[in-house]
């Protein structure tokens, strides 16, 4: 299905063996209709009408018959229904333009799904996706609750109305407090994100939003803040400028003032930078327990720190190396010199010299884009140029989540041809990292 596509609704891709969909002989295109004669508009309506001792599926066959299943199910087993997708619908798109949408920076040449904008409250708890709640009408919100769909991934960037509806030019984007106080009341947990942009929302506005965020503790589970993404594709566009050394240095300060103020009143720090303040500011990056349970860890917020820990692990597990092989690692820029670091432990540890880091620079995107999983095929082509080796690692951040295929729609083995060398993308998991080196 393509990005935005309308689907005709909930059919099944397949059945698990031994389950109850499998012995009321469900298969695969199958279309499910209803339960308890409500509609079924995306997995979240069939995940919440679908749990209870007693329901009623309405299925229409893939040769057209309409069957009626009394499903018993006093244990509350899964049914055992796969989909293909989890929205049955389209996506919801956005209809902000923010000042800051890295999509908008976009090059062209790109995967045509890159360039659908998303704010899909569905797909902040399916795939924790972050929504704005400007493109949601009450009902929807409505709906989040009575499924209790928790916790939900908010993109805030200010809590200052004025400012905000600024921010996303959206005459609605004011109303944010409110979303939240609403979800607050019915406890549906929140987490969220800050895309901070010099002048704008930084410095006194970002004290305004930790401490009104702060205030929802702890229902309000957690806050990112993170520098907003510039391209070399501005052209027309709010004039942005990029966070300096010294910037980054303000605003490490500034949250961490907060995160200590935040754990001696409520116990918890709350708000994190992402790691590219830590590093663009030359500045340590934080230990595990700064970080508590990692809950921001997807928005960039002490990945650095817990791939480091998952490396030490491994380091020290007694793994072995499995065989002798020339292999490349290829990183972004941000990350080289700490990719540099555990490789060399690496090297020490297994008396191993067959193994180089190549900081791979930005092209595709250009301006001050710097992290890994940005990089192109035509990034790795263009830096890689005439380096041989048995194997390239990546990370698998590069490729498209459920398809083998980089950003500038260059599959992996087209570039797996273009380089002459077997290309393997690596979990973003230290440990895994640790066993790729090693020839697992």
């Amino acid at each position: 299905m393509k990005v935005g596509e309308k689907m005709n609704g909930a059919y099944v891709l397949s059945v698990d063996k031994g389950s109850i969909a499998e012995e009321l002989e469900i298969e695969a295109g199958d279309k499910i209709l209803s339960i308890d004669d409500k509609e079924i508009i995306d997995y979240l309506d069939y995940k919440f009408l679908s749990t209870g001792e007693e329901i009623l599926m309405t299925v229409e066959k893939k040769s057209g018959e309409i069957i009626e299943y009394e499903i018993e199910n006093p244990y509350l087993e899964d049914l055992g229904i796969n989909f293909s997708n989890f929205l049955f619908d389209k996506a919801h798109s956005c209809h902000n333009k923010c000042i800051f949408c890295f999509i908008d920076q976009m090059p062209k040449g790109m995967r045509d799904t890159l360039y659908f904008k998303d704010d899909d409250a569905r797909l902040s708890f399916l795939y924790g996706n972050y929504v704005t709640l400007t493109n949601m009408k009450d009902a929807d919100i409505d709906r989040l609750i009575e499924y209790r769909i928790s916790p939900v991934n908010i993109s805030v960037h200010s809590t200052n109305p004025e400012l905000r509806k600024t921010m996303l030019n959206n005459k609605n984007a004011g109303k944010i407090l409110e979303h939240i106080n609403r979800l607050y009341d019915n406890g549906i947990e929140m987490n969220m994100q800050v895309v901070l942009c010099k002048g704008i929302n930084d410095g006194e506005e970002l004290d305004r939003t930790i401490k009104d965020l702060s205030a929802f503790l702890p229902v309000a589970r957690s806050m990112s803040v993170v520098p907003v993404g510039l391209t070399r594709c501005r052209e027309g566009l709010y004039p942005l400028e990029p966070f300096e050394k010294e910037d980054c240095k303000r605003v490490v300060e500034q949250i961490e003032g907060w995160q200590k103020k935040l754990l001696e009143a409520c116990g918890t720090r709350f708000v994190y930078a992402s790691d590219e303040f830590y590093v663009n500011g030359e500045l340590p990056i934080p230990k595990e327990e700064a970080y508590e349970d990692f809950p921001q860890i997807e928005n960039g917020v002490g990945m650095l720190t817990s791939f480091e820990a998952e490396f030490d692990i491994a380091l020290r597990s007694g793994m072995e190396k499995v065989k002798n092989q020339k292999i490349i690692v290829a990183t972004g820029e941000i990350s080289y010199n700490f990719i540099k670091k555990l490789v060399s432990c690496a090297k020490m540890r297994y008396n191993i010299n067959d193994i180089d880091v190549v900081c791979v620079k930005n092209e595709l995107f250009g301006g001050r884009v710097s992290v890994s999983g940005l990089l192109g095929a035509s990034d790795l082509f263009r830096e890689l140029e005439g380096m041989t080796a048995d194997k390239l690692l990546i990370t698998e951040s590069m490729l498209k989540a459920d398809e083998e295929i980089f950003l500038d729609d260059v599959t992996l083995v087209d570039a797996q041809k273009k380089l002459g060398m077997e290309i393997v993308p690596v979990k973003n998991d230290g440990g895994c990292f640790l066993a790729a080196l090693l020839g697992y």
